[in-house]
């Protein structure tokens, strides 16, 4: 046993691999008791989210068909009541260091859209070394990477991804302007919601030293749906995809989980801002350029 422990450690030493602790089991009663205080931390924020779900939805269903009006209020909504109980949830881990319910908890904290991630670095470091070092602990400081490495101020990775003729588009095609790379696909409802915004800003601002490159994640097999959207909703600038649906190759590199989401891109090659959104992607723009929206 002694030999095989040392050959272990002559491993790690050598190769820099982590080899990770088993997880505990989340169905002990010192877990499911971890679990029953957190829940009672975030008891009257989840009280909140639940009401606003169930106004909006009730209001839903009284029309006589789904449509988005209200939609957007909604969502603004919900996201301060997700940014309350992040916060919340983030007192609990800093008050609870060893506990593993505070682990599960800061990986619903991260989520698929962090805006901070240098901070959830620093609560992740502030965890218990023995929690950082089972399965879910060294999965979740590997997201927290992936995801430092496309935060603001950090250089754009680099990429190359097929047209819709099958010509290779290289990201470094736009070295020299700022470009908004835009995830989004055909079958996405929010993205779609979404397609109109862009469209006004890429009428306002391309003659600006601003272009957009579009990556869809459609299905294998649904190119004809992709062109569709395409002209459709009007989107008359670059556009790749290699039809991988969530194995996008250019989302993975970009650690993208959730759509519609999007980078802004200086001349440089630096992110100077993410998830641009609504009014948010004319606010940056006009910051950059100058002037007004049209429309607006």
């Amino acid at each position: 046993m002694k030999l095989i422990l040392n050959i272990t450690l002559l491993a790690c030493m050598l190769t820099g691999t982590v080899f990770a602790q088993q997880d505990p089991d989340r169905e002990s009663p010192a877990i499911q008791k971890q679990k029953a205080e957190l829940d009672q931390a975030l008891a009257v924020v989840q009280q909140k989210l639940a009401l606003c779900e169930k106004t909006y939805r009730d209001a839903q269903t009284k029309k006589i068909k789904y449509d988005t009006i209200g939609l957007g209020a909604w969502r603004a909504e919900m996201a301060v009541l997700k940014a309350e109980k992040n916060k919340e949830q983030a007192v609990f881990i800093r008050r609870h260091p060893d506990y593993f319910i505070s682990l599960l908890a800061l990986g619903e904290v991260i989520g698929p859209l962090p805006t901070d991630v240098p901070a959830l670095k620093k609560l992740f470091n502030k965890l218990d070394k023995g929690l950082q070092l089972t399965a879910t602990g060294i999965k979740t400081k590997a997201a927290l990477d992936k995801f430092d490495a496309v935060s603001i101020g950090r250089m754009a990775p680099g990429f190359s991804a097929p047209d819709t003729s099958g010509k290779l588009v290289n990201l470094s095609d736009y070295r020299g302007k700022y470009v908004l790379l835009d995830f989004w696909a055909s079958w996405c409802g929010p993205c779609r919601e979404e397609n109109p915004v862009v469209v006004k800003a890429w009428k306002e601002f391309n003659g600006k030293n601003f272009d957009i490159l579009s990556v869809s994640l459609d299905q294998p097999g649904k190119k004809e749906a992709w062109l569709k959207a395409i002209h459709d909703d009007q989107l008359t600038w670059q556009h790749v995809s290699d039809l991988k649906y969530w194995s996008n190759e250019v989302a993975q590199l970009y650690a993208v989980s959730s759509i519609p989401q999007n980078f802004l891109i200086d001349p440089q090659g630096k992110i100077v801002a993410a998830n641009l959104r609504g009014e948010a992607l004319y606010t940056k723009l006009t910051e950059l350029f100058g002037g007004r929206a049209s429309g607006k």
